[in-house]
């Protein structure tokens, strides 16, 4: 497995192990889990992107999100989530089954299906856990920041709390008059996960739902928590990544990823987003694609997808594609800054000035869009398009000038 993905990252073996043992690298991929592409996150890896599938109470439809699953892989995702709330396990073992790419889930959201936050316990929050673990995920987000401490410092923001698993375990608390079952019982969360070599994705229960709120006291005393958690997570031999906002004005992402390096101990971060405004529905998966370039150039490793649907209803097939395609172009404009696969760009500039069509889709992200757009409006000659004619720069440049 380090051999295919040392390969893969263009680093050497031995170079990924030291950095998997310090943490700075985790490597997704079940124990349990046979015939899947290993995916490697962290420091000096190209950018991942996932992208979220699941059913919702209003919208169950276990084939379309399957199909939404093998979209996201066809156009670049790396892995997926699923976030169903309905019909959970037979949607989480179907996308495991039909997926060649490591698969994550939110467990706290099975663990209240069926129940209230009054009657849910904390025994059905770990058996969640474990039945997730043994069906053969990859990760698993655990909310074990949202602590008594940080939800006081939450209750006078403009949005509250947005993260569904952190508004449960929130409601949890206040009602049962406990602290956080998934904090206090984290050592034994992360034996369940070791014996499967399931990564925990420390959850950001408190990200900010708007960027009036972004790195304020509630975000900022949770992230502090999850760093504690991560030396204790690395201590027992559980890889971890840290989830991040989230909603933040584009002047503070740098900050944040500076924040989550520093108190977090350098352990690979995962953003949703972050969204850089809030007033672009239905274009909030380029909202997102603005702000995860930025947060993966100054040090962020993972991006979460965002679609056009976001804020609105349950994403389709379309959605998944756009937000997917996006977050891709994001994780790719990042890795340039990262000095990472360059060459793809340097071999566009090439083709393009040789006015070569074809080999401009070989190197393109997506290559169908721009087909439609040759075939739409096909040029005169293969030797320049409709944009600029007999004017085209490259041509006369090539023509006149070289």
């Amino acid at each position: 497995m380090i051999r295919k993905v040392a390969t893969k990252e263009n680093i050497s073996e031995n170079q990924l192990r030291r950095k998997i043992l310090k943490g700075a690298v985790v490597v997704l991929k079940n124990n349990r889990r046979e015939n899947i592409t290993p995916v490697a996150i962290g420091e000096g890896m190209r950018t991942k992107i996932n992208v979220n599938i699941g059913t919702s109470s209003d919208i169950a439809d276990i084939r379309t999100e399957l199909k939404k699953a093998r979209i996201a892989i066809e156009y670049g995702a790396d892995t997926v989530m699923d976030l169903s709330t309905r019909f959970p396990d037979k949607t989480r073992k179907k996308i495991i089954k039909g997926t060649c790419v490591p698969v994550g889930t939110v467990p706290i959201y099975q663990a209240i299906i069926g129940k209230t936050i009054f009657d849910m316990t904390k025994d059905d929050m770990i058996n969640a856990i474990e039945k997730h673990v043994r069906d053969g995920v990859d990760f698993v987000t655990i909310h074990s920041g949202v602590t008594k401490e940080a939800v006081k410092k939450a209750r006078k923001r403009m949005a509250g709390i947005v993260s569904r698993g952190g508004s449960i375990l929130a409601a949890w608390m206040q009602q049962h008059g406990e602290e956080n079952p998934l904090y206090k019982n984290f050592d034994y969360i992360l034996d369940i996960l070791k014996e499967s070599n399931v990564v925990i994705s420390l959850g950001d229960g408190l990200r900010p739902g708007c960027i009036a709120d972004a790195t304020d006291k509630a975000q900022i005393t949770e992230l502090k928590t999850l760093g504690k958690l991560v030396l204790r997570a690395r201590k027992r031999g559980v890889q971890v990544i840290v989830e991040g906002p989230g909603h933040i004005p584009i002047n503070q992402v740098a900050e944040n990823v500076r924040l989550e390096k520093r108190y977090c101990h350098n352990a690979p971060f995962y953003v949703l987003g972050p969204l850089v405004t809030d007033i672009a529905p239905g274009y909030d998966h380029i909202v997102a694609a603005i702000g995860g370039a930025l947060a993966a150039t100054y040090g962020a490793d993972f991006l979460c997808d965002v679609t056009p649907s976001e804020h609105l209803c349950l994403p389709d097939e379309d959605d998944i594609k756009q937000a997917t395609i996006t977050a891709k172009i994001a994780a790719h404009v990042a890795d340039i800054a990262k000095g990472i696969d360059v060459d793809r760009d340097n071999n566009m500039a090439i083709v393009r000035r040789a006015l070569d069509w074809n080999k401009q889709l070989r190197y393109a992200i997506e290559k169908s869009k721009p087909k439609q757009y040759i075939k739409r409006r096909p040029p005169v000659n293969r030797r320049k398009c409709t944009m600029c004619g007999e004017l085209c720069a490259m041509k006369l440049f090539g023509d006149f000038v070289t």
